[in-house]
């Protein structure tokens, strides 16, 4: 069986680590897969760049430039909107060709429009569309924000200046899926059951084939090493408990850094001596401009993309913490579960589905600052317990490692060729 993996990127953003690590989690366990993506990161010699990088740019630039005219001129989410109409047919390259199941995974910013896809579904090939997000089964959105309009029909988008209209963007471009989808049966695969649960309930998805299956993680590279050696490599103290908070940009306020800051204002208030016991590692972007806002120490890590790296920054960390108000199944907290790490986020998306409550780490009730400092508290008070980590190790390797969540993939690979055969 050859899956061709299809992505904007193989390295950058979340959705791109996840497709990559499938890649190899495939290969390790008897599918031949390879990637193509708009723009490669890696020197994987199984991933395939398109090679339009002029024209890649110039379909990622009027896509944003249609955004922003139907946002009259506004630059308010205009990263939080995709309508996929540029990108790149790729139904002519030798990689689609070798294909026996084209694998789509996060295709946005000017990978392939929807006409593209459509071309995919008319070649008859078996498709595979893994949702990072709910944007499949929407018109615009990545995250509904609460928004059900998808159920029906999206418009009058609030994502637009005034809420939209009858006719909006939104309204337009769900057609234009709807056209696209029109007479072809694509396997959706959800990385969350919530996720999934969402899907099915989206009009545009009717009648589509919608399964839940996680993404995957190499625990033999994300393991637990020794705490304080890996402190050591990034100079952070051995004598004070660290609080980890990773995102590719920590001021996202989807990710909840100022619940976090709230909640640790809690927590000082209630522990005072936390002041000087413990510190704020961050990994990400612009992790100096939250300094100011939390009471207690913060040390900035930087944007880290080696794996290595990775690895040992979460094995500096007595608990990670991820906020987010709005997720599906965050790699970071699979990673850091990996790692031996107990996790603390808010019962919102999957990720409930990944931290089990007082058990590897603490789900706080949503948007609640002051549970989430409960949780962040009960968490260092019994982050020494060999219990939590083990148990957190535990959970990874059973539900996330690569033959685990390679097997589901191969049964709807074959599900997915046998509908094909069946339907031809």
């Amino acid at each position: 069986m050859r899956v061709l993996i299809v992505s904007t990127s193989d390295k950058t953003g979340g959705a791109a680590v996840a497709a990559y690590r499938l890649m190899e989690a495939l290969n390790n366990n008897g599918v031949k897969a390879r990637m193509l993506v708009r723009k490669k990161d890696t020197d994987n010699i199984s991933v395939e760049e398109l090679g339009h990088g002029i024209m890649g740019r110039r379909h990622f630039l009027w896509e944003r430039l249609i955004i922003y005219l139907n946002r009259k001129f506004n630059r308010d989410h205009l990263f939080e909107i995709d309508i996929a109409n540029s990108g790149t047919n790729i139904t002519k390259t030798k990689a689609f060709q070798d294909a026996d199941i084209i694998h789509l995974h996060w295709i946005n910013q000017g990978m392939l429009s929807l006409h593209d896809i459509r071309k995919i579904l008319d070649s008859g090939k078996p498709v595979v569309w893994t949702m990072h997000d709910i944007w499949p089964a929407t018109a615009l959105c990545h995250y509904s924000n609460g928004c059900n309009r998808y159920k029906g029909q999206c418009k009058e988008c609030k994502l637009l200046p005034g809420g939209g209209g009858e006719n909006d963007l939104s309204a337009k471009v769900w057609r234009r899926k709807q056209a696209m989808l029109n007479g072809h049966a694509i396997s959706y695969v959800a990385c969350s059951k919530w996720l999934a649960a969402e899907a099915k309930q989206s009009a545009l998805l009717t009648g589509q084939h919608i399964y839940s299956i996680p993404n995957t993680i190499d625990t033999h590279v994300f393991r637990p090493t020794g705490k304080s050696e890996a402190r050591k490599a990034f100079g952070l103290p051995q004598d004070k408990r660290i609080i980890l908070f990773c995102a590719q940009k920590v001021t996202d306020k989807r990710k909840g850094m100022d619940y976090l800051a709230e909640a640790l204002n809690i927590m000082v208030q209630q522990q005072p001596q936390l002041k000087e016991e413990a510190v704020v590692a961050v990994m990400g972007g612009h992790a100096e401009d939250i300094a100011p806002l939390l009471p207690i120490e913060v040390m900035p890590l930087g944007y880290i993309t080696d794996d290595k790296q990775i690895v040992e920054t979460y094995n500096t960390a007595d608990v990670f913490v991820l906020p987010s108000v709005e997720d599906n199944l965050p790699n970071t907290i699979m990673e850091a579960m990996a790692c031996g790490v107990p996790c603390v986020g808010f019962k919102t998306g999957g990720i409930p589905e990944m931290i089990d409550h007082m058990k590897n780490g603490y789900v706080a009730n949503y948007r609640d600052a002051a549970s989430l400092a409960q949780g962040i508290l009960w968490t260092l008070q019994h982050a020494t317990d060999t219990g939590l980590a083990e148990q957190a190790v535990k959970k990874v390797v059973t539900t996330y490692s690569q033959t685990a969540v390679a097997l589901r993939y191969i049964e709807v690979y074959n599900q997915a060729l046998a509908f094909k055969h069946y339907s031809i």
